[in-house]
């Protein structure tokens, strides 16, 4: 009971999709006649159980209508990132063992000159034919709006977002289960955050990546509406909520960042009160933070911590939460299991590496080194996060691994930092790393994105090193603060930091 096509036979009229911007509506009617249509091009094209597809868009009405295609087709779909250069996308594409690639007219311009490196794939343009791009839509009213003889589930094979290095896909096993199956996520969706046929969910980031996907296709599963941001902006997105009364949404912290900073009357003026659900992941989200959002909100903050990998999942809602500050949670698929460098558990209250017992099993696509490394000798699995697990089993996360700062022999984790920085009114965002120093190894840098460019400089510097030095000891202060006008932060909240910490280890980079 759990697809499109059921809604599709009980409620054609009612809209599985709102596109926020123009207001675009598809019809759960047209999701499984153009869904199945689709799935008939993908069959006549040569593609069987098992291949892969490629989406290079922006988001997009034919989205979800390509996705579920793929699905019916029990293919593999490989949605790109729309921020990425024809060689990034490339490098995916053939990872990926593509068969056809979508774009749209939108991304003509890396599109247009990945093209002729991948022309022996099967080419579309969403929206209308361009160059070696055929009509997706023109190919697809040609076909049958019945179903395939021969559905069987597909799934999604995302990358991740490169944050440490070049992306890696990862890839599920299929399913030998009817198309309608309950997976993992509509068990959660549906037993843990109360979504059903009434709920109406605001999705205000890209598509190609795991969460907003996964999540409105879940929505599109139980038979909600989901409304779709083209593009995220703070007062917008408080504007859908009164508008489309919507109960259900997802974010990251940033977007909870960029809210806050709004001004109190733009704050107050809008009726959030339809809330039931507002769930957040992906990054870290400071205390101060989530608090400040509660207030607003009310309990509605509903936070968890798991990977594309899906190895394990954590919880935790906004009454506990408000017991157990800063934690995410407690295991509601695998077991915690905190790990020294030996990959033995440590006690309670000691941080580790955090790994998952007796989860779902996963690997990264011809990366095998890449998935050895990211088990232990007793097959636990991890994402590379460390943190430690309270006496009652609450997980708090320290930071990644790989972004661990060695200063004199002491370690030091830069998301506290982090966490800080964020706070201060004249702070848009802050990426803390590493940088070389003579005498200590490494240092601690701040990069600061302010609210108003023209601030950065002598005086703004001196402010929050004051700041900090206020409320952080000494040894993770920062010993040094640059400016950048914008920090290379994924539309997800994850922060490149690989691309910030480089320009202090002899890379290129803006930073002043």
């Amino acid at each position: 009971m759990y697809h499109p096509f059921h809604h599709a036979r009980t409620n054609p009229d009612k809209p599985a999709t709102i596109m926020a911007g123009s207001g675009e509506v598809v019809t759960y009617g047209q999701l499984e006649a153009r869904s199945n249509q689709g799935a008939h091009l993908l069959r006549s094209l040569g593609l069987k159980r098992g291949d892969s597809i490629a989406l290079h868009l922006e988001n997009h009405p034919r989205y979800f209508e390509i996705c579920w295609a793929a699905q019916r087709a029990g293919l593999y779909y490989t949605c790109i990132s729309s921020a990425l250069t024809a060689g990034e996308v490339e490098y995916i594409v053939r990872d990926c063992s593509a068969k056809l690639f979508i774009t749209s007219t939108a991304k003509a311009g890396e599109a247009g000159k990945l093209a002729p490196k991948i022309s022996d794939l099967k080419l579309y343009s969403v929206d209308k034919a361009w160059g070696p791009f055929a009509n997706w839509e023109e190919a697809c009213a040609k076909m049958p709006v019945m179903p395939i003889a021969d559905e069987t589930p597909g799934v999604d094979m995302l990358y991740s977002s490169g944050t440490t290095g070049r992306p890696k896909g990862i890839k599920l096993d299929l399913k030998d289960e009817p198309i309608d199956f309950a997976n993992s996520l509509v068990q959660l969706a549906v037993g843990l955050f109360g979504f059903s046929k009434d709920t109406v969910y605001l999705s205000p980031a890209p598509l190609y990546h795991a969460a907003p996907l996964r999540w409105c296709m879940t929505t599109h599963r139980v038979g909600g509406t989901v409304i779709v941001m083209e593009k995220f902006d703070p007062d917008h997105a408080l504007q859908l909520i009164e508008k489309y009364k919507v109960t259900a949404s997802q974010w990251v912290p940033t977007h909870f960042v960029r809210m806050l900073k709004l001004p109190e009357e733009a704050r107050r003026k809008y009726d959030v009160s339809s809330l039931k659900c507002a769930i957040h992941a992906a990054a870290p989200c400071p205390v101060q933070t989530k608090e400040a959002m509660i207030d607003w909100w009310g309990p509605v903050l509903q936070e968890y911590y798991a990977g594309s990998e899906g190895n394990g999942f954590c919880y935790i809602s906004s009454a506990e939460w408000l017991k157990k500050p800063g934690s995410v949670g407690t295991a509601k698929i695998g077991k915690l299991k905190i790990c020294d460098e030996n990959g033995d558990e440590v006690p309670a209250g000691t941080d580790g590496a955090v790994f998952f017992a007796e989860g779902n099993e996963f690997a990264y696509h011809n990366d095998p080194d890449k998935t050895a490394q990211s088990k232990n000798k007793h097959g636990w699995t991890t994402l590379g996060d460390v943190g430690h697990v309270d006496e009652d089993g609450y997980l708090f996360l320290t930071d990644r691994k790989a972004f661990m700062i060695i200063s004199g022999g002491v370690n030091i984790y830069p998301q506290e930092l982090e966490n800080l920085l964020v706070t201060h009114p004249k702070v848009a965002d802050a990426a803390v790393v590493g940088a070389p120093d003579e005498e200590m190894g490494e240092k601690v840098v701040a990069v600061i994105q302010p609210m108003n460019w023209a601030e950065a400089g002598e005086a703004l510097r001196n402010e929050l090193m004051q700041f900090a030095r206020e409320n952080i000891s000494r040894v993770k202060a920062p010993k040094q603060i640059d400016f950048m006008e914008e920090l290379p932060r994924h539309q997800t909240g994850k922060l490149y930091k690989r691309i910030v910490r480089d320009a202090y280890w002899g890379k290129k980079s803006t930073i002043v």
